[in-house]
């Protein structure tokens, strides 16, 4: 089992910069893909980042050179740093965890765990 818990949103303007912080617990952390996935209307389950191991790391066009993902696994910790933030960016942000990593890692589907979100809105 792995229980994750996001934290880090607000309310920001854009272009603006957040970092957004999912702390895990579960011994098979290590183990597992991280992702995000921002929820809102029209963005149901859509991939944004994903990492794997410490470094091997995966971008939806959208935040290509925007946004970046980094793990702790000693802190048991996913971090989404999100820079030039864009009104369209606002939603619910997930973690997800998909233990062990199944290696389809743009999919919602194939996350086992989910964190409770935590809300970013951007205002232009």
């Amino acid at each position: 089992q792995v229980q994750l818990v996001e934290s880090g949103g607000g309310l920001l303007q854009a272009g603006d910069s957040l970092r957004l912080s999912c702390a895990a617990s579960g011994r098979t952390f290590g183990v597992c893909a991280l992702g995000w996935f921002p929820q809102s209307p029209g963005k149901d389950g859509e991939f944004v980042t994903a990492i794997i191991h410490t470094h091997f790391t995966y971008f939806a066009d959208s935040v290509k050179g925007r946004f970046a993902i980094s793990r702790d696994n000693a802190k048991n910790t996913v971090y989404l740093l999100m820079n030039s933030l864009k009104p369209e960016d606002t939603a619910v942000y997930y973690c997800a965890a998909d233990c062990p990593d199944s290696g389809l890692y743009n999919n919602s589907w194939m996350y086992d765990y989910w964190g409770q979100g935590t809300q970013v809105t951007v205002s232009s």
